[in-house]
């Protein structure tokens, strides 16, 4: 039994063995390869600020949808007599403007 257990340890010492020279050359390989990331970081960033106009105008875009459908939300309230139509346009035109100053803050708050 004593033999049988050394056999096992030893082969639980191969396997760990191997692990480490496997993750070492793993390490090594990658380590190799490794470049400055100086260029990657600035092209990543010439990129986002090439999008921002865009999304800044795609968030105009919705704001000015979400404004029509809200008004006509607000107009149907109106109609109905339904009492709480105050609170209903004022939560729609806020998440209108919202999404307004949102565009515009950010846009000047990077400098983008």
């Amino acid at each position: 039994m004593e033999k049988y257990n050394w056999k096992l340890k030893r082969i639980e010492r191969k396997k760990a063995m191997a692990l480490c020279l496997f993750v070492m050359l793993f390490v090594f390989h990658f380590s190799a390869r490794a470049q400055d990331g100086v260029a990657g970081i600035n092209e990543a960033n010439q990129k986002v600020r090439s999008y921002f106009d865009a999304g800044t105008e795609l968030m105009y875009a919705v704001g000015a949808i979400l404004g029509l459908i809200g008004a006509v939300k607000v107009y149907q309230k109106w109609n109905a007599g339904d009492p709480d139509t105050g609170k209903v346009a004022a939560a729609w035109f806020g998440s209108c403007v919202f999404l307004v100053v949102v565009a515009t803050v950010i846009k000047s708050f990077f400098g983008v």
